[in-house]
């Protein structure tokens, strides 16, 4: 029987196990194997933990905000004692007395003035929460930005791949012809040695390339917080070439200023602060609380019925306490100085939050203008050396060419091409940078 016992119990163990297994791999497999930007954007704010960590504040702050709000209502608290004695009585003998009691009652206070303190905190925590909500938009800003930059550089590493691999045809394309006619003696062993060394060099750039990519995406991957061992590849647009007109610089600015959250949460801290401030002040007024109670008490006695007690005992108490600040060591002093010096913070906060986006937008508006214009001449650039390395290679064929000279054409159009990749994507990303200062969603 315990044979049997333990057979079941290891088959238990082992379906457990299995179940665990099966779980981590349906949500492996839940997620995509290729991503789109919008997907990437939309996995971060769902599950990135900074993003966690501040919705769980915002939370902390609305909990703060109902406390605040209680602090209006009348509180009851309930009371209750029970004794027991024991001694010794010694009168024409020995014997032994047994006695107890007990005591109940209620209590309640309410607070009807407090110098405004629990309407003004009641609106400062209502602020708090407005800028805990804040808080998550600005991290989701600055999630975004860092997701699409590392999008890019996946793309720009894909577009390496492709040329590379291309580059790496015709240089094996140019041997294989070199060897044909070095078999027939037409060329030396040196020109089918460069061929070679060309070849190896073209390996070695495209190795560079996929290692580039692969690093990318786990810099990808971590922004996203995604599993190291799950598949992971991104969705390569047909174009992220940017043709449109750039705003101008004054629309831009004059919008971030009034809608980004980072803006609109210095200037909920001054709120905060002038709240504060309104909150110290009411420390010099007084207070009034009405207080009421009522309760019982009953004692063990031979002569005394205890019910009897319960009804005789019954008291019921209500009345008001005035207090009055008079000398408090200097404490509402020092929290009114206090509350002065926070509110001249956040205001040196809000202005140093306005100068750093102005200054924010206006490099992203001249990032946005220097790309373009990149973008132009790179293009320019390699449509140019993209016919002169062409035309090296119709005549490398025929052995019209000097090898020395047609690898310095090869070089320039190498040259041409990896700048036009790298101007082509960083001014896809300058312009979408810059129109997100405009609200305007990043899309590819």
């Amino acid at each position: 029987m315990s044979r049997l016992t333990s057979k079941i119990l290891l088959l238990l163990c082992l379906a457990c196990f299995s179940l665990r297994g099966f779980g981590q791999d349906t949500a492996l497999k839940m997620l995509p194997p290729v991503w789109d930007l919008e997907a990437c954007l939309q996995y971060a704010k769902a599950n990135n933990i900074q993003l966690k960590s501040l919705q769980l504040n915002k939370q902390s702050a609305q909990q703060d905000k109902l406390l605040a709000k209680s602090a209006l209502l009348p509180d009851l608290y309930g009371s209750a004692s029970q004794s027991f004695n024991h001694y010794n009585m010694a009168t024409n003998g020995s014997s032994d007395a047994f006695n107890y009691s007990g005591s109940y009652g209620l209590s309640s206070s309410w607070t009807l003035y407090k110098g405004g303190y629990l309407k003004t905190d009641i609106k400062e925590k209502d602020l708090s929460v407005q800028s805990a909500n804040l808080s998550i938009l600005e991290n989701e800003n600055d999630i975004t930005l860092q997701i699409t930059q590392a999008y890019l550089n996946i793309l720009v590493d894909k577009e390496s791949i492709i040329y590379n691999q291309g580059l790496l045809k015709t240089s094996q394309a140019q041997l294989d012809q070199a060897q044909c006619q070095f078999a027939v003696g037409s060329v030396a062993r040196k020109v089918v040695a460069q061929f070679e060394a060309q070849l190896a060099s073209d390996k070695y750039n495209l190795t560079t390339s996929e290692n580039a990519e692969r690093q990318d995406k786990i810099a990808l991957k971590q922004l996203l917080q995604l599993p190291d061992a799950k598949e992971f590849d991104v969705v390569r647009p047909d174009t992220v070439i940017s043709t449109a007109s750039i705003t101008d610089l004054n629309t831009v600015q004059q919008y971030a200023l009034q809608n980004r959250p980072e803006v609109k949460n210095a200037e909920l801290g001054v709120q905060i602060s002038d709240l504060g401030l309104t909150k110290a002040k009411s420390g010099y007024l007084p207070s009034l609380t009405l207080g009421a109670g009522m309760g019982t008490s009953y004692a063990k006695d031979p002569n005394y019925n205890a019910f009897r007690q319960f009804d005789n005992n019954f008291y019921q108490q209500a009345g008001l306490t005035l207090s009055i600040p008079i000398f408090t060591k200097r404490q509402n002093k020092t929290n009114v100085a206090k509350a002065k010096i926070e509110i001249a913070q956040s205001k040196l906060t809000l202005e140093n939050t306005k100068t750093t986006l102005a200054l924010t937008t206006e490099k992203a508006y001249i990032n946005a203008q220097n790309s373009q214009n990149q973008f132009s001449s790179a293009t320019e650039q390699l449509k140019y050396n993209q016919e002169v390395y062409r035309i090296a290679n119709q005549e490398l064929k025929i052995g019209a060419a000097n090898i020395v000279e047609f690898y310095q054409q090869r070089n320039l159009y190498v040259q041409a091409m990896q700048q036009y990749i790298q101007a082509k994507y960083n001014a896809a990303l300058a312009a979408r940078i810059y129109e997100f200062y405009l609200g305007t969603p990043i899309k590819l």
